[in-house]
């Protein structure tokens, strides 16, 4: 919007709504560029999914555990003249992950691809490992063909990225291989074939449908993975800090019941409070929400609703304390025997396999009395809206999980339970039926039918995970300073203020560190 159309305030006001990692972004490099920005969360802390539960006396997540793409943060933080260094210590993870199939088949990788290869040749023999190392390398030549054209597009289209890539490009960047049959063609080895699989998971899909181009996390995973410490919950925290160091305000607790619009403009947000007038709103919650009408009618058009079968997966998840016979490192993934039932028994019948593949984060490599503080994690259909999860639901996947841990040598028991089901997570994620990872990637267009961050609606710009480029912790940030870069450019706002540091807002050193359910 240019500023002599109307009356804009000096300076432009602007509400996000939905303080994840994509309106945290969203509103941080806003306020650097010397808007005044409000950040509103239904929720009594900042981090959207990023949140955490205290498990004698350790935060563990109950969301996303690790951190990549840090070049993201960077910039971020960049914004307001201090290094994300000086902020939060990250430390970088030499093994990127444990895997297991029973308690005698044992892989590791490192984020040193030669030292994966040494152990994929132990495990599997050298075959294997010279199809690893030519599967990172066509997974680097995918994250290189599509960075631009796609990833850091504001609204990539597929002639776009076709043009920008060439013939040679498209064929690089696989977009008509399933990952499944792709990975098929550097490693015979099933097991290895179910381990880079997994990746489709990282966007909530089944590897048998998702498209190829996914094996690019293979790259950015090899690029380097970060552990926060105290969580990703701490980096939310951390950034909204600074957020209203620079004089943001945080209002937590503030479920906003409709987004205003006015002469066809979003112009502000209506809370418990009454209505709040702005010049402009960043909404970050799934952008599902907006299509079925939870944000108000008049501002359906700027996202469709997603039908049941385009969810993403959603998840079990325990944190608890788990007896076993050796401490865990940060990640270990124990699969189930049979992968392709998994997927169908999740996207076609809507139902947890019997035998599932479990996923396990430890924040603290030691062991303590009694036991080890763990996320406990498996895939789960996003049926929260349809189905209520029941005690007796809850009590099967435990033994699910246990069964698949105790094959693998892992665990004897699982105790000092905090579950959270698909239902709970419908709930914390509105128009979703709990899918986490907004849209699933099934089919090679659908990554181009996320919404874009400039919505149909004037004034109202979208982020967070459910919105282009993705999911996941990186790609929502990257998705909000997308989307303040959009608001940024319609208001004149073209670099960073860095204003000195106020005391505006609540304090979030206390607020958002609050234990969370």
């Amino acid at each position: 919007m240019n500023k002599g159309e109307g009356a804009i305030s000096d300076p432009p006001s602007i509400a996000v709504v939905g303080a994840g990692f994509g309106g945290l972004a969203a509103a941080h490099h806003l306020q650097a560029a010397g808007a005044a920005v409000t950040l509103y969360d239904r929720r009594p802390v900042v981090g959207g999914k990023a949140r955490s539960v205290d498990v004698s006396g350790v935060p563990v997540p109950a969301g996303p555990s690790v951190l990549t793409m840090r070049h993201v943060f960077d910039r971020l933080f960049g914004a307001t003249g201090r290094p994300l260094d000086a902020h939060i210590a990250l430390s970088p993870l030499k093994v990127l992950a444990h895997h297991r199939w029973s308690a005698d088949e044992r892989l590791d990788l490192f984020h040193d691809i030669d030292e994966s290869a040494e152990a994929i040749t132990a495990f599997a023999g050298p075959g294997e490992a010279d199809g690893y190392r030519r599967f990172v390398a066509d997974a680097a030549d995918v994250f290189r063909a599509v960075e631009k054209p796609f990833i850091h597009a504001e609204k990539p289209d597929l002639f776009g990225v076709a043009m920008s890539v060439g013939p040679l490009g498209a064929f690089r960047i696989k977009p008509f291989d399933t990952l499944w049959s792709a990975i098929g063609k550097h490693f015979s080895d099933p097991r290895l074939h179910q381990l880079f699989g997994r990746y489709a998971t990282y966007c909530g899909a089944s590897p048998y449908l998702a498209t190829a181009t996914l094996m690019l996390v293979a790259h950015v995973e090899q690029a380097g993975v970060w552990t926060v410490p105290g969580g990703m919950a701490a980096l939310a925290a951390t950034i909204a800090a600074d957020f209203e160091a620079h004089g943001g305000r945080v209002e937590t607790g503030a479920h906003v019941d409709e987004i205003l619009v006015k002469n066809g403009r979003a112009a502000g947000v209506v809370t418990a409070r009454g209505a709040v007038p702005a010049d402009a709103v960043v909404f970050a919650g799934d952008a599902g929400a907006l299509g079925e009408g939870l944000l108000g009618r008049a501002v359906r058009p700027a996202a469709p609703a997603m039908a049941t079968k385009e969810r993403s997966l959603s998840a079990m998840t325990f944190c608890g304390t788990l007896i076993g016979p050796s401490p865990l490192g940060h990640h270990t993934v124990a699969f189930g025997p049979d992968y392709a039932n998994e997927f169908r028994t999740f996207f076609e019948r809507g139902d947890m396999p019997d035998r599932p593949t479990v996923y396990l984060c430890a924040p603290e490599a030691e062991s303590f009395d009694g036991g080890q503080p763990v996320l406990v994690v498996m895939n789960a259909p996003a049926n929260g809206d349809r189905h209520t999860w029941s005690e007796e639901d809850i009590a099967r996947c435990k033994t699910q999980a246990m069964d698949t841990l105790g094959r693998a040598g892992l665990a004897t028991d699982l105790t000092n339970l905090h579950p959270t089901t698909p239902s709970d997570l419908s709930k914390m994620l509105p128009g979703t039926g709990g899918a986490i990872y907004g849209r699933v990637p099934h089919g090679w267009t659908a990554s181009f039918q996320r919404p874009a961050v400039r919505s149909r609606v004037k004034g109202l710009t979208l982020a967070g995970g459910s919105v282009h480029p993705g999911p996941g912790v990186p790609m929502s940030a990257l998705s909000g300073l997308m989307a303040a870069a959009s608001v940024m450019k319609a208001f004149g706002l073209t670099h960073p203020s860095r204003p000195a540091a106020t005391s505006g807002g609540m304090s979030m050193a206390s607020a958002t560190m609050a234990k969370t359910p």
